[in-house]
């Protein structure tokens, strides 16, 4: 098996390419920037442009699978420029990619692994949200995601399996919301935010990657919750994380208005609250490494020699 994957330089594609390795799976993948493009034997870079719907076709040679993660960055201030520039790049990437797949002479591949957000889901404090609702959030999220999910779908029409994995919360220390939590916390300013209550579903990054992988070689088909089974609030996450600082919290928490006055409509990315299930990919056969908050903080913060993790709690 091959796998092509698109956004393989990121945070998240990183770790699935160290994933897919470790099985002995190659990897082709597609960067927008030419300076990112190596040649290995089982690590070969091609150029796309998906705003331009430019792609090498060679990119699919041998490839049975395709990982799409390909997407700008939602946590940046939602100015209409922004906004557009979030929606199109999902959606352009999507299409690009199958407009490539058209066009070139491969008819291996089975599967389309897409990346997706539990941002559908409207922000509740009591809804326990599993794939098949039928909510969605009326904002920017619920269409983004909507649309996203929507290009996927096209994919059947070549008649690839399609599988699609809302993400939460990922944590990692070496990007993503994380650190910025982290950061107030270790100088001794770190507070929960809003209320507190807002649920958050979150998932270690090696499982996370492990999902993906996962799904591919099962050839999953349809829509997965890529969230770890106990979502927490945002009080018991800022206090958890503390404690694994070893910091105390003595900061009242951040009120909900200032955040809006400072980020606007973006501000429902720390204020929403979404309790998610992962039952649907765990009755697939899927197995957690980190299951409770405490345990995923643990093993990316403790000092070395604690947990078997060599990370610096300043790292």
């Amino acid at each position: 098996m091959k796998v092509l994957i698109t956004g393989a330089t990121g945070l998240v594609g990183q770790t699935i390419v160290e994933v897919l390795h470790q099985r002995g799976i190659p990897v082709n993948y597609l960067t927008t920037s030419k300076e990112k493009i190596t040649s290995k034997e089982d690590f070969h870079g091609f150029y796309w442009n998906p705003a331009k719907g430019e792609i090498d076709l060679e990119c699919f040679k041998d490839v049975q699978a395709i990982i799409n993660l390909a997407g700008t960055n939602i946590a940046k201030r939602w100015t209409p420029e922004h906004r557009k520039k979030v929606l199109s790049s999902r959606v352009d990437s999507l299409q690009t990619l199958k407009k490539g797949l058209e066009q070139s002479n491969n008819r291996e591949v089975e599967c389309l692994v897409s990346a997706s957000a539990i941002g559908i889901y409207p922000s509740s404090m009591c809804d326990y949200y599993e794939e098949d609702t039928d909510k969605v959030d009326n904002g920017f999220l619920g269409e983004v995601v909507t649309k996203w999910e929507a290009e996927a779908e096209t994919f059947k029409d070549l008649g690839v399996d399609v599988a699609k994995i809302r993400i939460g919360l990922v944590l990692s220390k070496d990007g993503g919301a994380l650190p910025k939590m982290a950061l107030p916390i270790k100088n001794f300013v770190g507070a929960p935010i809003g209320s507190g209550d807002q649920w958050q579903s979150w998932i270690h990054i090696e499982d996370l990657a492990q999902m993906f992988a996962f799904a591919v070689e099962n050839n999953l088909q349809g829509t997965y919750n890529g969230v770890a089974p106990n979502p927490v609030t945002n009080t018991k996450l800022t206090k958890e994380l503390a404690r694994i600082l070893d910091r105390p919290l003595w900061m009242p928490n951040v009120p909900a208005f200032i955040l809006k006055v400072i980020l606007g409509k973006m501000s429902t990315l720390l204020l929403a609250s979404q309790r998610v299930s992962s039952k649907k990919i765990e009755d697939e056969g899927f197995s957690f490494q980190y299951v409770n908050i405490c345990q995923a903080l643990k093993a990316l913060y403790a000092p070395q020699g604690e947990e078997g993790v060599p990370v610096s709690i300043e790292a």
